[in-house]
This record gives C-alpha cells, structure tokens and sequence, in this order.
C-alpha cells in the first residue's frame, strides 16, 4: 500500500511539474562545418546554437562577468556569447597601447586609447553580433555574440553542442557563425520541442575565407607597420 501511494505522489509531482514547464533537460545537436578547400583540418568548433522560448517568456537571463583580454596582439577569448545586458571587461595585458573599438550594429563604441594594465567596459544592452578590432594591430579581432536567452551553446571541435536544462516546450533553434552568411544561417533555423529527440546534424556552409581584411575606426586601410600607435 504504502508503495502505491509512493507511486501515486511520483506520477502526480511528474505531472504537476510538466504543467507549470518545470521539467529539464539538456538538448543535444551536432554541427558539421563545410569549409572551404583550404581550411578542412580547423574542426568544427564555434558555431553558437541558441533556443528561444515560443510558448513562455524567456526566464531571467544570468548574471555574468566576462573579459575579453588583448594579451600578445591578441583577443582571448576570440568569440564572447553573452546574455543581453552583460557588461564586458575590456583588460589591456599588453607591454603597450591598445584601441579597442566596434562599429556594427550589435554594439557601436569606441573605447579610446589605453595604456598597458588599464581596462575599459561595455555593457551591452541589446541582442546583436558585434565585431571587434584594435585600430592599432589590425592582427587583432573578437567576436561578441549577445542573445536574450539562456538558452545557448557553443559547439566544441568535434561539433558537439549541448545546452542544459532547457525546460518542456516549444522553442525556435537559431544558428551563428562567423564564416557563414546571413541566409544560410537563416536557412537552419527551425522550431523544435522538448522534450524530444536531438535534432539533426546542422550542415553550416562556410563562405568567407579567414584573416578578411577590416579598415580601421575611420574607414581606411591600416598602415602597414601595424604597430606603435596614432594618438586621436
């Protein structure tokens, strides 16, 4: 008896939870990129998976503290996927300048030039892609993926992409990636429910060769030196 009340007071919780959608469970994808002949050997890492919400609101998105460094001519990490309203630590590591600057919609700023063991930060308020550089090292380049959503992964080098506890229900799955173009990343776009299967393995064309060149904060080509600094 007392193990079918047991049983009973179980299945009543499962459904009592299903029905407020406070059942979870990770979702897992794969990602395959079609690289470019040139570029087959650099794996499947960085392509951004996300879940929006279509039957409830999207939950409070978390609280984060990230840095996006510039250590040795370098932003590390190279791709930021963030929650909207994060603000981003800008740290300069370096033994010199640095002028870290955006100009795309995700976020426009223009954080100035400063000196080694200096910082600077921006909060970014609202859901886009923003492309950073140096107006210094034309080397240097990062990537800030800003979502409204908690709900998000970054596929790793074997293309797996796995985003935990993701509540029942509807959801439209969303691609990015920095090499690929606006319509093909549109075109993987779908709904999908949990729970459910995982879905199917995203094919994401590759279309723009690495190291494409960007003018600087003006407009115009770097000069060729790349080092040193221009004060404002």
């Amino acid at each position: 008896m007392r193990h079918w009340l047991t049983s009973l007071f179980l299945a009543l919780a499962a459904i009592a939870a299903s029905a407020t959608g406070c059942l979870a469970e990770d979702f897992h994808t794969r990602v395959k990129i079609e690289h470019t002949e040139d570029d087959k050997a650099s794996g499947n890492y960085g392509v951004v998976v996300w879940l929006t919400p279509l039957d409830s609101t999207t939950p409070p998105l978390p609280v984060v503290h990230p840095r996006l460094v510039q250590k040795n001519k370098r932003f590390e990490p190279h791709l930021l996927v963030i929650p909207a309203g994060t603000s981003v630590e800008f740290p300069n590591e370096d033994p010199f300048f640095h002028n870290v600057f955006s100009l795309y919609k995700g976020k426009r700023f223009d954080l100035g030039l400063y000196e080694a063991g200096s910082s600077r930060t921006v909060r970014f308020d609202r859901p886009g892609v923003s492309f950073v550089f140096c107006n210094i090292h034309p080397e240097m380049s990062a990537t800030v993926v800003v979502l409204e959503t908690p709900y998000y992964a970054v596929s790793n080098s074997a293309g797996e992409v796995t985003i935990r506890d993701v509540p029942a229900g509807r959801y439209q799955l969303s691609v990015w990636y920095e090499r690929s173009s606006p319509e093909a990343l549109t075109r993987l776009a779908q709904r999908i429910s949990i729970p459910s299967a995982s879905a199917s393995v995203l094919d994401v064309p590759e279309v723009l060769a690495a190291g494409v060149r960007h003018k600087n904060k003006y407009g115009q080509d770097y000069e060729k030196s790349g080092s040193g600094y221009k004060p404002d």
